[in-house]
């Protein structure tokens, strides 16, 4: 494995998003991960959590020698870490006062729960005009299920996604570990983040961005709803070697135990194959050079992959694949991709050192690349309240005196 960088990051100044602030005051993953990809690329992000506790990322993942988690670090990175007790009279009094002087507020509490503090979106839009606030959500803030709490299992199966992982007839299985809802609504709520600030900058005004995890799901779903709404077509389960528009198309083991992904989506990428493994005859016309007579005899296809793959090693069959063209890829496990020639070449894993435990966190690099002004890692996860004292100082122009007076009555 070669070594993994630690480069100097530019400073926040010359990034794009230089000069806006956010306020992060959600807690978890989905909004509090639209915040960190806009502080990527330079904004300044206030990650606003209650006093005790914090946010429960915290606690979420593999400890850190620090206390909390290598989840926490990596993903809480580029961030400011203000405590505030919301439930509080002073502390919302505090709130409403950043508010003021932000950009951009992430939040995504249950629905009507900043209303029940006096904090809704009517209120602050009062404060502040020209803000911009994303709610996320299960559901969004209108509908039927709108009180309903939200999880990123509970997305994958409303938005229609986990109905179609597994095996035909089987159990329906979570597509991956990871929380794919809450990255992907934050990924569309910095979109609508992004939208809503050019739509200010033009007119002045703010606006709330309404994202609920379920949405994200079922808008990356291609043709399901245009299939179902003209032929009532209801696709199933179909494992990992199936497709409706393709054959072969799927995940084949290799005689050393690992596991190659391969797609040939047109007759040309098949004849690529049948090539690579030296049966040049199976893409013949009178055999199964034509997608539609894949797709009739799709499990005697399979069968001929697999049993080639079968009788190579990972490595060999993406060799004979990569000299064709073939599209083909390793099933990587995160071993894997440490030691992955295309994640070092394009600098996809960052190492940044934590100074006060002398640990090196190795954390996915921001995308995507920009050409001038690429994203950067500054910082990593803060400890809680690690910069409440320099905000309401440096910001709120509060006095030693006054920030004792709120450390004492614990709402900051």
């Amino acid at each position: 494995m070669s070594a993994i960088p630690s480069p100097t990051p530019p400073a926040a100044a010359a990034l794009p998003l230089a000069g806006i602030r956010v306020v992060d005051v959600a807690t978890v993953i989905a909004a509090p991960y639209c915040a960190t990809v806009l502080g990527e690329f330079g904004a300044d992000v206030l990650k606003v959590e209650h006093p005790l506790g914090g946010d429960a990322l915290r606690r979420f993942g593999t400890p850190s020698a620090r206390g909390d988690t290598l989840t926490w670090l990596s993903e809480a990175r580029n961030k400011r870490s203000v405590t505030l007790d919301l439930r509080h009279p002073d502390g919302r009094h505090l709130f409403e006062r950043l508010v003021e002087q932000t950009d951009v507020l992430c939040e995504n509490f249950r629905t009507g729960t900043l209303e029940k503090w006096g904090l809704g979106w009517e209120r602050l839009r009062a404060i502040n005009p020209r803000l911009v606030m994303l709610r996320v959500t299960g559901y969004g803030q209108t509908g039927p299920y709108r009180d309903r709490p939200g999880f990123a299992r509970v997305a994958h199966a409303v938005g229609g996604i986990a109905y179609l992982a597994g095996m035909p007839k089987g159990t329906p299985v979570t597509p991956g570990s990871t929380t794919l809802a809450d990255y992907m609504t934050g990924l569309y709520g910095a979109l609508g983040v992004l939208l809503a600030l050019r739509h200010r900058d033009a007119t002045g005004e703010g606006q709330y961005v309404d994202a609920a995890l379920y949405e994200s799901i079922f808008r990356c779903t291609e043709e399901l709803a245009p299939a179902y709404g003209m032929y009532g077509t209801v696709r199933e389960r179909h494992g990992s070697s199936h497709n409706d528009f393709a054959c072969p198309h799927g995940h084949f083991a290799t005689r050393d135990g690992k596991w190659v992904a391969i797609s040939c989506a047109t007759d040309k990428l098949f004849a690529r194959l049948a090539q690579a493994m030296g049966r040049a005859e199976l893409a013949s016309s009178s055999t199964y050079g034509e997608q539609k007579t894949r797709l009739a005899h799709c499990h005697d296809v399979n069968e001929i992959v697999r049993d080639w793959c079968g009788s190579l090693t990972r490595q060999e069959v993406l060799a004979r694949c990569y000299a064709t063209a073939t599209p083909a890829g390793p099933l990587n496990d995160i071993a894997d991709i440490f030691g992955d020639r295309q994640f070092h070449a394009r600098r996809n894993l960052v190492a940044v050192d934590l100074a006060e435990t002398g640990e090196t966190i190795v954390c996915p690099a921001p995308v995507p690349l920009l050409s001038e002004t690429p994203g950067s890692i500054r910082s990593l996860g803060p400890k809680l309240g690690e910069h409440t004292d320099e905000v309401l100082r440096d910001l709120l122009g509060l006095g030693d005196d006054e920030i004792a007076a709120l450390h004492a009555r614990r709402v900051v």
